[in-house]
């Protein structure tokens, strides 16, 4: 899998959470994907990174997030600036996150790894 295919496969990421596909995303997964997150922690494997992003949707049922830039950051590692914009469900707040993506990709082209951070 080479850099260009890598970023078209984030690029298709990004554009399933912002559809809210989960059952979409998990097809990207590798099985012991690992998920780190500063807002809402770490996750291990598929079904729980699924399950973590159900949860959020629910919370934040029109959560999307803009993307300034994809680049190739080394063989295997894709990122990207982003801003989250949405609205807690609960009680109406709408939320703003300014942050830096990781996703690592397996050499088959599936998602092992995604590390995000707010600024």
């Amino acid at each position: 899998m080479n850099q260009s295919e890598q970023i078209e496969l984030a690029r298709a990421y990004v554009a399933l959470s912002n559809a809210h596909r989960v059952e979409l995303i998990s097809t990207l997964f590798a099985d012991s994907i690992r998920y780190d997150s500063s807002n809402v922690g770490s996750f291990e494997g598929k079904d729980a990174v699924a399950e973590m992003m159900t949860k959020f949707y629910s919370r934040y049922p029109d959560v999307r997030w803009d993307i300034v830039d994809y680049q190739t950051i080394e063989k295997g590692l894709v990122g990207f600036e982003f801003i989250m914009t949405g609205t807690e469900a609960s009680n109406g707040r709408n939320i703003e996150v300014v942050g830096l993506e990781q996703i690592t990709f397996t050499e088959d082209g599936l998602i092992s790894g995604i590390t995000v951070k707010a600024q």
